[in-house]
């Protein structure tokens, strides 16, 4: 050992303690292992310095003529003790990490807190030479004292210890604990904390939590449920509104297929009869809009078949009109002609059916009429590679054909039935000078367009290559060197 650590042991002990807390601070929390491994070789020196000086933690000081040295060598022995203990946690916290991540910290602090507790009890026994019986009776009532004063907080913390061990939920998991719905922030000593869809911060008692009916949404990771519920006229026939209600699972693309959605009669009252549509999607992100998707879907396939949603504000009597004409008036295109135009309208348009599969406009096809969907769900296929892949799925009141009707070109997609449906066709003979007279439609029309036409593009680009930046080592090998 080099001569100056040999006359100054104390100074450079207490130098390295120094450095230990000084390289701890400095170095990143992104070079952990390179952390643990700097106190390890800090600790083993520091271990090295006090025992080649006769400082050994496992016996008194040994300076007992000399009081200032013997409290210097206390103060070290002491700390060799606590350091060790700290250490010791460190390592055993990275280990554990390794194995149970984050939501094992609870069990790392309790570990620590033991490690601890023993460190300072060796170092009454050794250092000081105290009677170690006598503290820890003495400790022992004075645990009893405090732990029924703190019996709630106790509690939190061992149904804390509970609820990371059996893991009904772990850190980022969507849970409902008693109601109170929420994204884990944070499991600490005493509490779980939720993130809720509204921003704020809901803190639930461990001891609560362990007792309480949890509901883990985010397990099984790949799928979360969802459901959407809908009131229609008592005097509707079930089987047109699970039919309409089918229709409408079918053009929500986001819906599983496995498991597969369902539509089920829930409960029927004097007002109305109520109905469940149920389905699953594959990310909790995506829960809130599919379930405002399926709503709009399930509004409009059931007003296609001449179902509606209850309403106390909905008049008893209905006026009477076609089925063009009212499709015209759910058209966000066609709504806002008058009610003249809308008449003469209708009664130029003709309707087609088509059986699933059918093609009702191939790709690269003028079209020379356009179509408004009545009922049932259209296919919109794109060719990306050679290969084709659906892009998107569309339902009554939606338009097709509007890209020939405008500037003659040609359709981008292929439009085919998903499920039998009813198409009203307007010739573009017609359709051409209404839109000159009303560019009200026409500007609609043609943002409408220029939308899907944007949508397609983005859709069949292929994504720019991103280029791999090659550092020297890559270079030294590409030479052979």
């Amino acid at each position: 050992m080099p001569s100056f650590i040999s006359d100054h042991p104390m100074l450079c002990a207490l130098a390295l303690i120094l450095i230990d807390i000084a390289v701890w601070r400095l170095i990143s929390a992104n070079l952990a292992n390179w952390k643990l491994v700097a106190r390890l070789v800090i600790f083993a020196v520091f271990s090295a310095v006090l025992f080649n000086d006769g400082m050994n933690p496992m016996l008194v000081p040994p300076y007992a003529d000399n009081t200032a040295l013997h409290m210097a060598a206390t103060a070290l022995q002491i700390g060799w003790w606590l350091f060790a203990a700290r250490t010791l946690t460190v390592l055993l916290g990275a280990l554990m990490m390794q194995r149970v991540g984050h939501t094992g910290r609870l069990l790392q602090d309790l570990l620590g807190a033991v490690i601890f507790l023993i460190a300072i009890i060796a170092a009454l026994a050794y250092v000081l030479d105290l009677p170690v019986k006598g503290v820890l009776a003495t400790s022992g009532a004075v645990a009893i004292i405090v732990g029924l004063a703190l019996q709630s907080t106790l509690s939190d913390v061992f149904s804390g210890i509970v609820l990371n061990t059996t893991k009904p939920y772990q850190l980022d998991d969507w849970i409902s604990i008693d109601g109170t719905e929420g994204r884990v922030t944070d499991i600490d000593w005493r509490a779980t904390r939720l993130q809720t869809s509204q921003g704020s911060m809901a803190v639930i008692p461990n001891s609560l939590a362990a007792k309480a009916k949890i509901i883990n949404f985010s397990r099984p990771a790949d799928m979360f449920g969802l459901a959407v519920s809908l009131q229609v006229s008592p005097h509707a026939r079930p089987q047109t509104v699970i039919e309409a209600l089918e229709r409408a699972m079918q053009g929500c693309r986001q819906l599983l297929s496995t498991p597969s959605p369902s539509v089920a009669f829930k409960t029927c009252v004097s007002g109305g009869v109520e109905y469940e549509i149920s389905g699953f999607v594959p990310a909790m992100a995506l829960k809130r809009e599919v379930r405002n998707q399926l709503y709009d879907l399930a509004f409009r396939h059931l007003q296609a078949a001449g179902v509606s949603l209850l309403s106390a504000t909905e008049n008893s009597v209905a006026p009477v009109m076609s089925a063009a004409r009212a499709l015209l008036e759910r058209s966000s295109i066609f709504s806002t002609l008058r009610q003249d135009e809308k008449e003469t309208f209708s009664q130029n348009m003709t309707l087609h059916t088509y059986r699933s599969g059918e093609v009702i406009l191939p790709a690269g096809e003028v079209s020379d009429h356009l179509f408004i969907i009545e009922s049932g769900v259209v296919s919109v296929m794109l060719t990306k590679g050679g290969h084709k892949f659906e892009a998107g799925r569309m339902g009554p009141g939606e338009v097709i054909g509007e890209a020939g009707i405008l500037s003659d070109q040609a359709a981008l997609a292929d439009f085919s039935a998903k499920t039998f449906c009813t198409l009203y066709r307007i010739e573009k003979e017609y359709l051409k000078p209404c839109l000159d007279a009303r560019h009200d439609i026409g500007e609609a029309m043609k943002a409408l367009l220029d939308l899907r036409l944007h949508a397609a593009q983005a859709l069949t680009q292929d994504a720019p290559v991103v280029p791999v930046k090659k550092g020297f080592l890559h270079w030294l090998r590409k030479r052979g060197l």
